[in-house]
């Protein structure tokens, strides 16, 4: 096929000149070797504005200016691109990002001109493309494969789960995950409910059912009556899920084997996580107040699948009360660890401050007692 290549000045002097001999779209087409999209495109493009005839010399000039226009660089400030930086560095998706500017800014920019604008700093040596979300692994075929992974009789297939927890209407409906580390031994718990997209995370020291059972105990305790399903991978370390059921009223089903789009929350989740614990990291240091500290910052970001509102805000309008109280006192050692002088936001369930400067750490741990208590 040959390659596609603009309309010359000659060939609209041509098209001109068939017009005025009366030929249609089609017969102009095949005079020129082009296609008829390409004619009725041109016509309807470039006909003159006052009379609408078409004209070889205006055309092209009309065709010339377009040219020029679509070409002359950005059309956003230094500033409108500085604002999208910062959310970029907050780990912001860029339809994350173009949503929030066009509710809350006096511009509006597409996710596809902040992806290109990504990639033209990419190719001059930026790092802007590092606060995006990893590429997913290519998937290989496999053939005549017998499928062993996760055996055990009595599990509840997803096709067992009721039909209404696929229209995400309700709230209570989770789905379950592990992320493994470098060094294959120390892994997380992610949990995500299906509707607001509220995240919990809990570290935990190896990848077995002992180790998962002990993680989710006192994170499904700290919701409990927000728990209603939850669906797990296929592998074997949930295989103690009836302990949860022994402790919880919820039920537990498990996913198809290799069909990770039967839970996609919490693969959508684990690709959110991987911006904050990249892969290749090792989580023998990683502690449960870093856990709570990722976990809020998901939880405070707008999500497109509850039309851009963020899930702890969502989970707290939804229900009447709500059980999920951040561990502050984890998150505020572990930002105190980082930095000698800080600037802390209270999140309290209770009762929303707006944010308070508090110059020393001493004084915002003593704050933090206060808003516990």
């Amino acid at each position: 096929m040959n390659r596609y290549h603009q309309l010359s000045q000659q060939e609209r002097y041509t098209i001109t000149s068939l017009l005025i001999s009366r030929k249609s779209d089609a017969e102009i087409a095949r005079c020129l070797r082009r296609a008829p999209s390409t004619i009725c495109r041109e016509l309807a493009r470039n006909r003159t504005h006052h009379d609408a005839n078409y004209r070889a010399e205006l055309a092209h000039s009309y065709a010339t200016a377009r040219r020029r226009r679509e070409r002359r660089g950005s059309h956003f400030t230094a500033q409108q691109w500085q604002q999208v930086i910062t959310l970029l560095q907050e780990k912001w998706s860029p339809e994350q990002i173009s949503n929030y500017l066009q509710r809350h800014a006096d511009f509006t920019i597409s996710h596809e001109t902040i992806y290109k604008y990504i990639l033209g700093d990419k190719k001059h040596g930026g790092t802007l493309f590092k606060h995006l979300r990893i590429m997913p692994k290519a998937r290989r075929k496999r053939y005549n494969s017998r499928d062993s992974r996760g055996i055990l009789p009595g599990k509840r297939h997803i096709s067992m789960r009721p039909a209404h927890v696929d229209t995400r209407r309700q709230l209570g409906h989770w789905e379950g995950d592990t992320m493994m580390g470098r060094d294959r031994h120390h892994c997380i718990l992610t949990l995500v409910e299906r509707k607001s997209g509220l995240v919990i995370i809990r570290k935990m020291p190896s990848r077995t059912a002992a180790s998962v059972t002990q993680a989710a105990l006192p994170a499904i305790r700290e919701h409990q009556g927000n728990f209603s399903t939850l669906t797990f991978d296929n592998g074997t370390e949930f295989h103690d899920y009836k302990i949860l059921e022994q402790h919880f009223p919820l039920k537990c089903y498990f996913a198809t084997p290799y069909h990770a789009w039967e839970r996609g929350s919490n693969e959508n989740l684990n690709g959110l996580i991987r911006q904050y614990l990249p892969k290749r990291m090792c989580m023998k240091d990683l502690t449960q107040a870093h856990c709570d500290y990722i976990a809020h910052k998901l939880n405070s970001r707008p999500r497109s699948a509850i039309a851009t509102k963020h899930p702890g805000g969502y989970m707290m309008r939804t229900l009447d009360h709500c059980t999920s109280e951040l561990n502050l006192r984890c998150i505020l050692y572990y930002i105190i660890g980082r930095f000698s002088e800080i600037v802390f936001w209270p999140v309290n369930l209770r009762s929303c401050t707006n944010k308070t400067p508090i110059p020393t750490a001493i004084n915002a741990i003593i704050c933090l007692e206060l808003i516990c208590s």
